[in-house]
C-alpha cells in the first residue's frame, strides 16, 4: 500500500512512518519547503500550493499536520496559527484528494479529544456533543475541513486523539524528569480525568483504520481513562519515586498562561473508544500501569 502522511516528523507521524515501512508499505511524505528526498512531496498550505500530480495513485492518506498546541503561550496570534495550520492544510489536502483521477480509498484526518471540552465526570463517546472552549472550536473546524474528501466518496475517519504516551515526546516525556527528581505529583486537585493512549496503540489504531471500514469520528484513547491523581500515583510506582507532592494550579498558569494551562492540565475529559472497540480493535496496552512499564522498560 502507498500511504501519504502529513506531519510525518512529529511524535505520532515519525512512529507511524516507522511502523508502515516495517509492515512493507511505501510512505509518501508531504513536507513544507522543497522535496529533498525521494519519498517527499512539497506543499505549502499557507499559500494553497500542493503538487497534486505527485499524489496520483496513493492508496490512503493520514493527515497529522498542525502547529503544536502546547509549544507556545497562547497569544491571539498563536491561537490563529493553531487554527489555520489545521484547517487550511486539511481543506487543501481534502480538496486535492477529491480532485484526483485515482482517489485514495481512505483519509484518516487528525483531530483531538479537545473536541469535547471540559466535561467533569461525564463519560464521553463519539456521539457526545462538542464543548464550547477554544480547543473544542478548533477541533470542530478541523474536522469540518475534511468534508471535500468525504463528499467525493473517500472514506474519512476523524482521529480524536487523547494524551499520547511516549518517552520520546509529549506529556509523558515532560513529566519524567520531574518524577525522577522526586518532584512529581498530581496537578491541582488531581480529580480531572485524563484519557490517554500509548504510542503503540496510537500507531496500531491508525494502521488498523487504514484497512477497516470505519468512518466518522473515532476516539483514539485507551478503554481505561484515569484521574490525574491516579496517573501520578501509577507513574510514581512504575518509576519507584514518590508522587505525593501536588503541583499547585497557580504554577503552571503562571508559566504557560491561564487558558493554555486550563486546557492542557486541568480540563477533565473522560473519553472512551466506543467506535474503535466496536470495530474489533484489540488494544496492546489497555491499562495504564502496563502501558507505562512497557514504554519505560530499560533498553536491552
Amino acid at each position: 500500500m502507498q500511504v501519504l502522511v502529513t506531519g510525518s516528523s512529529g511524535l505520532i507521524g515519525s512512529a507511524l512512518r516507522e511502523r508502515l515501512q516495517a509492515d512493507g508499505h511505501r510512505v509518501v511524505r508531504l513536507v513544507r519547503g522543497p522535496a529533498r528526498e525521494p519519498d517527499q512531496v512539497s506543499w505549502n498550505p499557507a499559500g494553497d500550493e500542493i503538487d497534486a500530480a505527485a499524489l496520483e495513485g496513493v492508496d490512503a492518506a493520514v493527515n497529522l499536520a498542525g502547529a503544536g498546541i502546547g509549544d507556545h503561550r497562547w497569544s491571539e496570534a498563536y491561537k490563529r496559527e493553531i487554527v489555520e495550520s489545521r484547517t487550511r492544510s486539511t481543506e487543501l489536502l481534502a480538496t486535492t484528494l477529491a480532485g484526483l483521477e485515482r482517489k485514495p480509498a481512505v483519509l484518516l484526518s487528525g483531530s483531538a479529544i479537545g473536541y469535547y471540552g471540559d466535561r467533569g465526570d461525564e463519560v464521553l463517546d463519539e456521539t457526545s456533543p462538542p464543548g464550547d472552549d477554544f480547543l473544542a472550536r478548533v477541533c470542530q473546524a478541523w474536522e469540518a475541513a475534511s468534508a471535500p474528501a468525504a463528499d467525493a466518496g473517500i472514506r474519512v475517519a476523524l482521529l480524536r486523539t487523547g494524551i499520547v504516551l511516549s518517552p520520546r515526546g509529549g506529556a509523558l516525556a515532560k513529566q519524567l524528569p520531574l518524577f525522577k527528581a522526586f518532584l512529581g505529583g498530581r496537578f491541582g486537585s488531581g480529580r480531572q480525568w485524563q484519557s490517554w493512549i500509548s504510542i503503540d496503540d496510537e500507531v496500531g489504531a491508525i494502521t488498523y483504520l487504514l484497512t477497516h471500514d470505519v468512518s466518522g469520528p473515532v476516539n483514539l484513547v485507551s478503554p481505561a481513562p484515569v484521574t490525574n491523581a491516579d496517573f501520578a500515583r501509577t507513574l510514581g510506582r512504575v518509576l519507584e519515586r514518590p508522587s505525593a507532592l501536588p503541583v499547585p494550579a497557580f504554577g503552571p498558569k503562571l508559566l504557560l498562561g491561564a487558558e493554555l494551562a486550563e486546557a492542557m492540565l486541568f480540563a477533565s475529559q473522560r473519553v472512551v473508544p466506543r467506535a474503535l472497540t466496536a470495530s474489533g480493535y484489540t488494544f496492546v496496552h489497555p491499562e495504564l500501569e502496563g502501558a507505562l512499564r512497557a514504554l519505560l522498560r530499560p533498553a536491552g
